[in-house]
């Protein structure tokens, strides 16, 4: 009898080290996957909720996150959208604990320019918020030009549309001093 008690102590003092390895492993890993994990998997996992982003100027911004790409969001905010470069945000409200990786190569080589060739595309006039310096600055008109990291805003008369003789100006505007966007929702017809 004294063998038995023996051997059946020692399978289940194997049997807890087994386990207390296995959970050190798991829990070893679990830490590793989310060193790897940036902000864009963050905010990806919160698609289709309402989110707070307070900007580095000050500013704040409420809207439903409906994109989270590998240099900036877009909340919807009827009747507009809004893109906001990670950059300019101090902080978000409204995350939950969960990421949510992209597995899409191509979507995740997607970056701000890209987003700006496609508002430069569409011709619609926008209002851009400048976020350094004294407080907010906002500028309205068109995307005319971008490049690797500046676009072109051509401001217009209000209410006309981008043709050369409404131009009143043109700013050209580094990434790093772009807050946020703000462009008309577009409806699916």
């Amino acid at each position: 009898m004294r063998w038995d008690a023996l051997f059946n102590d020692m399978e289940s003092q194997m049997a807890e080290s087994d386990r207390l390895s296995l959970d050190a492993e798991v829990n070893e890993r679990a830490k590793v996957e989310e060193v790897e994990l940036g902000l864009a998997d963050r905010l990806r996992s919160a698609l289709g909720c309402l989110v707070t982003v307070h900007l580095s100027g000050g500013e704040t911004l409420h809207g439903t996150l409906a994109h989270a790409g590998a240099d900036a969001l877009v909340l919807h905010d009827d009747p507009h959208q809004i893109l906001v470069p990670y950059a300019a945000a101090a902080r978000y409200v409204g995350l939950g604990r969960f990421s949510h990786s992209e597995p899409s190569k191509v979507r995740r080589g997607l970056g701000l320019a890209h987003s700006l060739r496609a508002l430069a595309r569409d011709r619609a006039v926008l209002t851009v918020t400048l976020g350094y310096g004294a407080g907010p600055v906002r500028l309205e008109g068109v995307i005319d030009r971008v490049g690797r990291d500046y676009f072109d805003l051509a401001a217009v008369v209000p209410g006309e549309p981008r043709r050369s003789v409404h131009v009143t100006g043109v700013s050209s505007i580094p990434f790093a001093a772009l807050a946020a966007i703000r462009s008309p929702l577009l409806r699916d017809m």
